[in-house]
């Protein structure tokens, strides 16, 4: 069942409750049985897995950094050559 938090319009009393969904909102503070209303909380959301960014935005910088290798960047150095020789 959910919590619902209220806030009384009379005495700025604050309260949680846990109700069922199908029940009506509650209309007496407890404390001064003012008038009160219920306060509405933002959801939460938690993205899991791999996530939708990285696969439906991939990032600019990998693409322009991954360039492919040329022959001359496969080849062994001079030195390095010369230096499996001795």
């Amino acid at each position: 069942m959910p919590t619902y938090a209220y806030r009384c319009k009379k005495c700025e009393h604050q309260f949680e409750t846990i109700q069922k969904m199908t029940d009506e909102p509650l209309k007496e503070c407890p404390k001064c049985k003012g008038e009160i209303a219920r306060i509405l909380f933002p959801v939460g959301i938690v993205f899991k897995g791999s996530g939708f960014h990285v696969n439906d935005y991939p990032s600019r910088a990998k693409s322009s950094t991954s360039a492919p290798a040329t022959k001359e960047d496969s080849k062994p150095s001079k030195e390095t050559a010369t230096a499996a020789k001795s």
